[in-house]
């Protein structure tokens, strides 16, 4: 019943008139970016992180870190829903995780010339795994974080090692890539201060440096200019042709129909799309592949995949929607992102003054409980708003990348300097806009890198008092069951793709002597 409670405090918070103004406009900015190629949710919240901290500074009256908070995570639930209607419509995936409904979404909309009912299937399922999750979280969060309370250095350490190691093993990337992209952020990370002893290093004598490197530039870099960069290069500079994008009651009420046949597939996928979203660093893309195929693998109707089955378009949304509400998670009760996205939002905290973790339950009632409250209301408005302007938000899709590519790159520049009105922060944005341009192309995964520049401090720190704790012995790590626990599944994590680097090998020599016999 205390849930219950605070639930409602938190609803009497998300309700304040100026939260629910900046809810509505963080959603209409989110699905322009979702339905933008080449902009996604975590683009969309770095480069609009330095607002945030306006908001937060009472720079409109009511304004505080609740609303700062719900500002980005209204950007984030409209991004998730605003690239579905590229991938249906136009056959482009406006965001990651919308790629799989390239699969049956657009020949539902162009060969069986549904497109409505493509739309309204994708919302639909949407919204219900947006709101399992959203449930699930209301009920484990807290617990969580009481459990978290318990942590020592070891454990806390162990935490980050597995985060990494998902990173490694449960990557579609090469692992190695992973990797040396988990190094370079780490890398990064240990710029400035020692956090132990308070000695400057890799600063290259540098004054402005000694405070790190900014996590903010950085990842407005990566994901604002790099990725548009990136986009524009692939899209070209042309007009794209569209599928009518009108969407009627007829459609909305025959999808709720076909959600009513599946409705098994999507509270399935729903938690199956929960819990592994709360697997650190990966967050709604792996889980829409993971919904699609787990769709596709139960279905009476395999055949029709591929073709326009709205099981294929119902799996994946569930799964990937709840997977990224339960990217929060994590970030709310242990202080690790879930995703790149979370990783951006959990920036956002540091720079205002709050620390992500269990203590955030107890020092910061009111932001917590506004926020998951917030996320029941989002959706809902999101879902709205998604069955409204589907031709409004189809409309964007025609302004040429021409005009787009410099806007954003305007706006992520004044975004990086308004931050400390520095123009090093400029200088950190461009070169690392120009390196993630370079990694896109060479197919380096970027979520490694944030979620290791985002904990690398943590890691450190935790690292260092764990070994001041055992006198330098590393068996310290594992005095306690949990991180025992916690490292020796990190180590099962990352020989997975060794294992399975070792039986493609092995098939392949046993194919090889059979097709020399034929």
């Amino acid at each position: 019943m205390e849930i219950f409670g605070q639930l409602a405090g938190g609803f009497a918070t998300a309700l304040q008139p100026i939260n629910m103004a900046m809810l509505f406009v963080a959603i209409v900015l989110g699905l322009v970016i979702g339905v933008l190629p080449g902009l996604g949710g975590t683009s969309g919240v770095a480069i609009l992180l330095p607002i945030s901290l306006f908001i937060k500074n009472g720079a409109l009256p009511g304004s505080n870190e609740v609303t700062a908070i719900i500002f980005l995570a209204g950007i984030y639930w409209g991004a998730l829903f605003g690239g579905v209607i590229t991938s249906i419509l136009f056959n482009i995936p406006g965001e990651p995780w919308a790629v799989v409904l390239l699969f049956d979404g657009f020949p539902l909309a162009k060969r069986l010339r549904r497109p409505g009912l493509a739309l309204a299937s994708s919302f639909v399922s949407s919204f219900v795994g947006a709101l399992v999750a959203t449930v699930l979280f209301t009920f484990f969060a807290l617990p969580v974080a009481e459990r978290a309370l318990q942590f020592g250095p070891a454990e806390l350490f162990a935490v980050f090692v597995l985060s990494f190691a998902t990173l490694i093993g449960l990557g579609a990337e090469a692992p190695m890539k992973s990797v040396a992209m988990l190094a370079l952020g780490l890398l990064l990370a240990a710029v400035g201060f020692d956090t132990i002893t308070g000695e400057q290093r890799l600063n290259f004598g540098q004054v402005p440096l000694l405070s790190g490197i900014g996590f903010v530039p950085v990842t407005i870099g990566l994901f604002g200019i790099g990725e548009i960069l990136a986009s524009a290069e692939e899209q070209g500079i042309g007009y794209v042709e569209q599928i009518s994008a009108r969407l009627g009651l007829r459609d909305v009420r025959e999808a709720f129909v076909e959600l009513g046949k599946r409705i098994r597939l999507v509270l399935s996928n729903s938690i199956i799309g929960f819990f592994f979203g709360v697997l650190p660093g990966h967050g709604a893309t792996a889980a829409s592949f993971l919904g699609y195929g787990l769709a596709r693998q139960y279905s009476k109707n395999k055949e029709n995949f591929g073709k326009g089955e709205i099981s294929g378009i119902m799996g994946p949304q569930s799964a990937a929607d709840s997977a990224g509400v339960a990217s929060l998670v994590p970030m709310i009760t242990l202080g690790i992102p879930g995703s790149p996205t979370s990783a951006v939002m959990m920036a956002g905290l540091f720079i205002w003054g709050l620390t992500p973790g269990p203590v955030l339950f107890i020092q910061h009632q009111d932001f917590v409980w506004g926020l998951i409250a917030s996320i029941y209301l989002g959706h809902l408005m999101t879902f709205i708003l998604c069955l409204l302007a589907v031709p409004l938000l189809a409309m964007i899709m025609r302004v040429p990348y021409a005009i787009i590519t410099p806007f954003i790159i305007v706006i992520s520049i004044i975004g990086s300097y308004s931050l400390n009105n520095s123009m090093l922060d400029v200088f950190i944005t461009v070169i690392f806009g120009l390196i993630g341009y370079w990694l896109r192309k060479l197919k380096y995964p970027l979520a490694p890198l944030v979620v290791a520049l985002v904990l690398g401090d943590s890691t450190e720190r935790e690292l260092r008092k764990a070994l001041i704790a055992g006198h330098g012995s590393p068996l310290y790590f594992f005095n306690s069951p949990l991180s025992t626990l916690l490292m020796l599944g990190a180590l099962v994590l990352v020989l997975i793709p060794l294992v399975r680097t070792i039986r493609a090998r092995r098939r392949g020599a046993v194919a090889r002597p059979a097709g020399v016999a034929h």
